[in-house]
């Protein structure tokens, strides 16, 4: 590593403290920030009221994060939203709008199993746009850019918002843009229109889908994997992003599936120059030591890295290991050791890490284990509690790592 850009992890009193992560993490031109639960940081408890008080107290503890950064919630790219009951989306959406004075950020709604706190009834995440960059970089007036398209489904979201480096799209669903209703069929044709809806938005940006750097795919059976990474595999020939598998509870209008999708911008956004920045090359990446999977281990892009979700696999055999959730929490997060040194990055490069749970009361048990992994501040966080995890693991995790060589050709 060059060492030339520095990661910037802080803390703020307005809003709830962790002992396992950072409320938020910037490098570059991104800021990663925690999930937040709906807790009054005054009191460190869950606040009274339903589930519209909470989705407010989670809001406001996003913008009091953003705030202590000399941000404001429009810098905000990206949400993702985990509720106990996905019936609840409409009444969060009455909050929800009333935090963003421009275009709405692209978002991520999701039905979990289980949050942290038992009466937590949502839990939101975000990722915020940082024009000012991390030293030494200087900052830049870089402007936000969000825009839609006839031809993908619209929402109360952004179908996506481009900053720098990056586009971030909403997460897709099943929908035909054209009558507005879930397709007909099973798992599969849903898939297919999630990636058409995504080829789409991409394509109305002058993108295609080999600039896909990371997709997280939300299922409601997760034994229906194999059947999505069937269709995945005819819009991914060749290069195949990095990728994540997550149980769903519920989703949107009881869809089977759904993709969300971080995609690369070599255009980079105003004042950027498109001949400074379009020659930028994505560098996916795999290692004999961690498991073999149908996808990239690591796609790097410009300043970040995505890392693909790793299952508690032994890497010599495949196979899970033996033992119990800290035997697996360990597994996984020495297989993202694994893939992070094969780039030559270290564990404290981590901006941030999502973690899937079956069972959330061990995570207890899965915090012991992951102190350990960091030497430094902690990365930005999300946990949740799913029902089901790939190869019926106990845990799941997945990571964005901060890349200050950049990509080819920065030096």
């Amino acid at each position: 590593m060059s060492g030339k850009i520095i990661k910037i992890s802080r803390n703020t009193e307005n809003a709830p403290k962790s002992s396992v992560s950072t409320q938020t993490v910037a490098f570059s031109h991104y800021n990663n920030i925690s999930a937040q639960l709906p807790v009054d940081p005054k009191t460190g408890e869950i606040v009274v009221g339903d589930v519209k008080v909470q989705a407010k107290q989670c809001l406001a503890n996003i913008k009091a994060i953003v705030e202590s950064i000399d941000h404001v919630m429009d810098d905000v790219v990206k949400i993702n939203i985990f509720v106990k009951s996905i019936s609840d989306i409409d009444v969060i959406d009455e909050v929800y709008a009333s935090f963003f004075q421009g275009a709405l950020p692209t978002r991520t709604t999701v039905a979990v199993a289980a949050l942290p706190l038992s009466d937590a009834l949502v839990q939101m995440d975000a990722l915020i746009s940082n024009g000012e960059g991390t030293a030494p970089q200087a900052p830049c007036e870089l402007i936000k850019v969000s825009r839609n398209t006839k031809n993908a489904p619209k929402g109360l979201h952004s179908q996506t918002a481009a900053f720098s480096h990056y586009n971030n799209l909403s997460s897709q669903l099943p929908i035909d843009p054209k009558t507005g209703e879930v397709v007909t069929g099973g798992v599969k044709e849903q898939t297919e229109q999630c990636l058409n809806n995504i080829k789409a938005i991409l394509e109305s940006i002058d993108h295609v889908m080999d600039d896909v750097v990371k997709t997280t795919i939300f299922l409601k059976d997760i034994s229906d994997a194999e059947a999505v990474n069937e269709v995945c595999a005819t819009f991914f020939p060749g290069y195949v992003p990095a990728r994540t598998v997550v149980n769903a509870a519920a989703l949107p209008m009881g869809a089977l599936v759904q993709i969300d999708t971080a995609v690369s911008h070599g255009d980079g956004t105003p004042p950027q120059l498109p001949e400074d920045t379009r020659l930028l090359v994505m560098e996916a990446s795999n290692t004999e030591n961690a498991p073999k999977v149908p996808y990239s281990h690591t796609v790097a892009f410009s300043h970040y890295n995505h890392i693909s979700g790793q299952l508690p696999v032994n890497p010599k055999t495949n196979e899970i290991v033996a033992g119990d959730l800290k035997a697996q929490t360990e597994q996984c997060l020495n297989n993202i050791k694994a893939i992070i040194e094969s780039v030559d990055h270290v564990m404290d490069d981590i901006v941030k890490i999502n973690i899937q749970v079956k069972n959330i009361a061990d995570i207890d048990a899965v915090n012991e284990v992951y102190t350990t992994f960091f030497k430094g501040d902690l990365p930005a966080r999300t946990v949740v509690g799913v029902s089901a995890i790939p190869m019926d693991a106990l845990v799941q995790i997945d990571a964005v790592a901060s890349n200050c060589e950049g990509t080819p050709p920065q030096a």
